[in-house]
């Protein structure tokens, strides 16, 4: 018997029967009598045989595996989205593969193309913070795989998305600093070529401009990652008039900025105020707990691999579609005056 991973072949040969005759009582063909199957079947189980997924998908040109790239596994929002995913794949009959883009342009590629040589599919993928061009996902959309893209989605590129509704979600969270009595907020932003960063923006520029409050542009920093809080915040801190109210383009972010304040000295929220976006679990073990914007992450996970698998299926052509997530502020203590 050969080493490895039993086959037809060996279920065959111990047997005495052709190969051609095993495959065919396993799939329990009507030219096979009952006692052969029976055998056939019985040994197959007994050597724990099961079909090569390869071979399987070399024949019918179909994986039933979707691939999904994202910047970070261990970030609260991707791995409740990955949960989304991994929920309505299942109930379809697909695996998933998971990639790490690390936050890297050179990596996204590479991930793109060991997809496309594992036969995914379809891949749905949210873009790193370095990606600016787009033709590795051309090349996806030229071998006919259906392709959906969640969260950072890039606006030049006509397929399917799902998206949270940043806009309203920024624009209510600096409404709300402004309610409680901000009058200079800062916001920390991703990069500008992103268009949740755009979106978040415009947010909180109509925020501002809805409550008849200037804009400053110094007041929109790119800040979206802990270092980068560690030597910005600081600074800002340090100047006058100081800020009073921060918005955050994330959690992690926000919670360092509550950090480094309460380390100056600063009570938190009647000093400054400050307010996330994600909603992680971990905004409810800070002290004070953080306000945040709810991202509904599972809920962008469904709709995205939904999109995909009705494109599997799908019998003929129809226009992209962009599904937008409602999200929700979540008021906590580091806002509440």
């Amino acid at each position: 018997m050969s080493g490895g991973q039993i086959t037809i072949k060996d279920i065959a040969k111990q047997l005495g029967v052709s190969p051609s005759t095993v495959s065919r009582a396993l799939k329990d063909h009507p030219d096979i009598s009952a006692s052969t199957k029976k055998a056939i079947n019985d040994l197959a189980k007994k050597l724990n045989y099961s079909p090569d997924p390869i071979a399987l998908s070399l024949k019918s040109r179909k994986s039933n595996i979707i691939g999904v790239i994202v910047p970070e596994i261990v970030h609260y929002f991707f791995s409740t989205v990955i949960h989304g995913i991994e929920d309505i794949a299942d109930l379809s009959g697909y695996n998933v593969m998971i990639c790490e883009s690390a936050e890297s342009f050179d990596r996204e590629v590479k991930n793109i193309d060991a997809l496309l040589s594992s036969r995914v599919d379809g891949i749905l993928v949210s873009i790193t913070k370095e990606t600016r061009i787009f033709k590795h996902f051309e090349k996806v959309q030229n071998t006919g795989i259906p392709l959906v893209f969640f969260d950072r989605v890039p606006d030049d590129i006509d397929t399917d998305k799902v998206i949270v509704d940043d806009e309203a979600g920024s624009f209510e969270a600096v409404d709300h600093l402004i309610k409680i009595g901000c009058k200079r907020i800062v916001h920390l932003s991703a990069p500008d070529h992103l268009e949740i960063a755009k979106n978040r923006i415009n947010g909180y520029l109509r925020a501002l401009r809805t409550n008849n409050m200037p804009v400053l542009p110094e007041l929109i920093i790119k800040c979206d990652v802990i270092d980068e809080a560690k030597k910005i915040i600081p600074d800002l801190l340090s100047k006058s008039p100081r800020p009073d109210g921060f918005f955050a383009v994330n959690d992690l972010t926000a919670i360092e900025t509550l950090k480094i304040a309460k380390r100056y000295g600063y009570k938190i929220p009647e000093d400054i105020a400050i307010v996330g976006f994600t909603n992680g679990q971990i905004s409810m073990l800070t002290d004070p707990e953080l306000s945040s914007v709810e991202q509904h992450g599972r809920e962008i996970g469904k709709n995205a691999a939904k999109l995909l698998i009705d494109r599997l299926h799908k019998k003929e052509n129809y226009p992209s579609i962009t599904k937008v997530i409602e999200t929700q502020l979540v008021k906590r203590a580091s806002s509440l005056r």
